[in-house]
């Protein structure tokens, strides 16, 4: 599996820049950004998945790029303290 380097920048305007060093980061499936606004907040993965009410497990394959639920997206936009408009900036693929 390639190696990415994902810079993200998080402010608190929910606006996000990503940049890749290699070519198609972009069509990679899953792409979301659970794990960087989780650290960004100094969330744990048990913490997330507490306000969320799901499993650890779910949270580690979110943040792996894995399919979910849209019912599971819903529950970390908001656990992550979203509105459930802003799931374009958490999910991408969506």
């Amino acid at each position: 599996m390639a190696n990415y380097h994902i810079n993200t920048i998080i402010d608190y305007d929910n606006i996000f820049q990503i940049t890749s060093d290699k070519q198609g980061l972009e069509d990679k499936l899953g792409l979301n950004f659970v794990k960087e606004i989780r650290e960004e907040r100094l969330m744990s993965k048990a913490e997330l998945a507490r306000k969320a009410a799901v499993c650890p497990m779910t949270i580690e394959r979110v943040e792996e790029g894995k399919n979910c639920r849209m019912e599971t997206k819903r529950k970390i936009i908001l656990a992550l303290g979203f509105e459930l408009s802003d799931k374009d900036r958490i999910f991408s693929e969506d």
